[in-house]
């Protein structure tokens, strides 16, 4: 499989990922630890990638999603956005209504 399909994949397998610097519980830069503060708040389960552990999944994903930093939030397939995006999102309620949404979907 290579990596373009291997991201294909992991969008299509989940619902909500958050591709970050470290893990939700040892993030490795400040902007993926608001983005990940801002996703638990919704309530909702996420899937992560740190692509820190693979630097060719770090590069190929800045071609595919034309976003050249990290964090960068997934949700249905579709890129919202990093970190500036994800806390606007977050304080105007629609982060959590679309994680919601998402979780709802993927459940039914």
């Amino acid at each position: 499989m290579d990596i373009n399909e291997t991201i294909k994949s992991q969008l299509d397998e989940n619902s909500i990922i958050l591709y970050m610097k470290g893990t939700p519980q040892s993030p490795q830069c400040g902007f993926s630890a608001r983005t990940v503060q801002a996703l638990m708040a919704c309530g909702e389960r996420f899937a992560f990638v740190n692509i820190l552990d693979n630097q060719e999944l770090r590069e190929a994903l800045k071609v595919y999603s034309s976003w050249p930093t990290y964090p960068q939030l997934y949700i249905n397939g579709e890129l919202v956005g990093g970190c500036d995006i994800i806390l606007e999102l977050s304080e105007s309620g629609e982060l959590e209504t679309m994680v919601k949404a998402a979780s709802k979907q993927a459940e039914a």
